[in-house]
C-alpha cells in the first residue's frame, strides 16, 4: 500500500509541469520624472500624507486617512496600533523625525513615486519614505525603507 502512494506521487510530480509566467516588463520600467512636469497638486499631497505618517512618531497621535486620501487597502493597513509599534522601534535607533526632503519623482505604467529622504535627530539614520500615487490620485502605499545610494542606476531614462 505504501509503495501504490509512493508511486501515485511521483507520477503527480513528474506529470505536473510548472507554468510559465509572462509579465509585461513595461509594467516594471520606473522612469525619472523631469522637474519640470511634477504635478505639484500631487506632490505636496504625498509629501503631506507621508510627513502625517512619521509625525505620529513625535505626537502619538494619528489623524486616519480618508477615502479621498488613499486607497481602501493603505487605509485598512495605516492602523494607529502598527504606525505605534513602528514608531517606538524608529525613535530608538533615529530620534525624533524632523522632515522630508524630496529626492526625485518617478514613474511606473500604473503610479508616481515620489522618493523622499527622512530626516531624523540621530546622524546614524539614513531611511527613505517612497509614496506612491495612483492613476486616480490617491497613495496606493507609503513604504519606509533603508536609503538606497543606488537607485538611480537602476532607473531607465
Amino acid at each position: 500500500m505504501k509503495r501504490a502512494g509512493m508511486i501515485i506521487c511521483l507520477l503527480l510530480l513528474i506529470g505536473c509541469k510548472s507554468k510559465t509566467v509572462k509579465r509585461d516588463t513595461e509594467d516594471l520600467k520606473i522612469k525619472k520624472v523631469p522637474t519640470a512636469e511634477i504635478n505639484s497638486n500631487q506632490q505636496n499631497k504625498a509629501y503631506s500624507l507621508g510627513k502625517r505618517v512619521l509625525e505620529t512618531c513625535n505626537t502619538s497621535k494619528f489623524k486616519p486617512f480618508n477615502e479621498t486620501e488613499v486607497t481602501k487597502s493603505v487605509m485598512e493597513n495605516t492602523t494607529e496600533e502598527r504606525l505605534t509599534k513602528t514608531c517606538l522601534r524608529f525613535r530608538q535607533y533615529y530620534g525624533s523625525f524632523i522632515d522630508l526632503k524630496l529626492d526625485g519623482v518617478y514613474k511606473t505604467k500604473q503610479e508616481t513615486i515620489y522618493r523622499y529622504h527622512a530626516l531624523y535627530t540621530k546622524k546614524v539614520a539614513n531611511k527613505e519614505l517612497r509614496v506612491f500615487v495612483n492613476e486616480e490620485n490617491l497613495v496606493s502605499a507609503i513604504k519606509s525603507m533603508d536609503w538606497d545610494e543606488k537607485f538611480d542606476i537602476k532607473i531607465t531614462e
